[in-house]
């Protein structure tokens, strides 16, 4: 087995991990970045990116991902290809973390930038995961600008759901608001703001059981989980907002997280509760979720590892 020390690990690749990639190099903290399975992160299963600084034509999502590695990596970041196994937290602040690679790799690191983000929850049926990219969605605020002026419909009967069928109401001419239950789980303010929208149409008891369309969205079939009525609805954008799951469970019982998994930072820091830990992007977030806030706390992240560094022994 491989082993190695350095002074910075960042584990993730999507926005916050190379934000905080390019900002631990430009401090010489000579950082090694892991991609983990999905490299690039949830960026690089969205089309278009539109409200990203900096691209005023807007940017293929992938193409957006190559360009922040490139960019970490002219800096003298190390880009590996690689997923964390296992980890070994160290409560000791002059003592290093230890990190497992692929289960053969050992890397003993004195700060640590994670940055594994959240995975978006989907319905799991085939036409749906086959059509993400071509209307499928897991981002109204990310995407609905796509659809203005169009039909669309939005799975889910949460406060996000409710917030995000409020917030593409503004944009859409309809929206169809899909609720498995014969009520929402929103809050009641949630609910109010949106019964108070005109075009917006909720249905309860109704299930997805098909996305329609070859390359793109063309409609949804839909079931009444009481009657079992079958009803075709046609769309051009499906958005699915059951929730996101970020992706912690190997730092379980080592760091601190709330009650569905993200990890908690201290104060309008990175730091987690262990010294020379420092969380940014999707993992630490579920409120914006948005590339822009992701990479803003990735260079957070950074910024931190570098004075926690200079403020020990080394």
């Amino acid at each position: 087995m491989s082993i190695e020390k350095v002074k910075n690990l960042i584990i993730g690749s999507g926005p916050a991990g190379y934000t905080a990639a390019i900002y631990a190099s430009r401090a010489d903290l000579k950082p090694i970045l892991y991609t983990g399975m999905e490299p690039g992160g949830q960026l690089t299963t969205t089309t278009d990116v539109d409200n990203f600084p900096g691209y005023p034509k807007g940017i293929d999502g992938p193409k957006m991902m190559l360009e922040l590695k490139e960019q970490a990596e002219r800096f003298g970041t190390d880009v590996r290809i690689g997923e964390v196994t296992k980890v070994n937290l160290s409560d000791n602040k002059n003592s290093y973390h230890e990190v497992l690679i692929n289960n053969e790799t050992k890397i003993y690191a004195k700060t640590i930038i994670i940055s594994t983000g959240a995975s978006a929850k989907y319905l799991g049926i085939e036409s749906e995961q086959r059509l993400i990219g071509g209307g499928v969605s897991a981002c109204a605020v990310c995407d609905g600008f796509f659809y203005k002026g169009q039909e669309v419909a939005i799975v889910g009967g949460g406060d996000t759901a409710a917030e995000e069928a409020t917030y593409l109401s503004n944009i859409c001419s309809k929206v169809t608001m899909l609720v498995r239950r014969d009520l929402m789980r929103a809050s009641k303010a949630m609910q109010h703001r949106v019964n108070s929208k005109s075009n917006i149409f909720v249905k309860y008891n109704s299930e997805v059981v098909e996305v329609i369309g070859e390359n793109v969205v063309e409609g949804i079939k839909v079931i009444n989980n009481k009657t079992k009525k079958i009803e075709i609805i046609d769309i051009t954008g499906f958005f699915v907002a059951i929730g996101h799951k970020p992706n912690t469970s190997i730092f379980k019982g080592q760091l601190e997280m709330d009650e569905t998994g993200y990890i908690l930072t201290s104060g309008k820091t990175t730091k987690t509760n262990k010294p020379g830990v420092f969380a940014s992007g999707d993992v630490q977030d579920k409120d914006y979720r948005q590339a822009v806030t992701a990479a803003g706390t990735g260079c957070m992240a950074a910024l931190d590892a570098e004075r926690y560094l200079a403020s020990i022994e080394y």
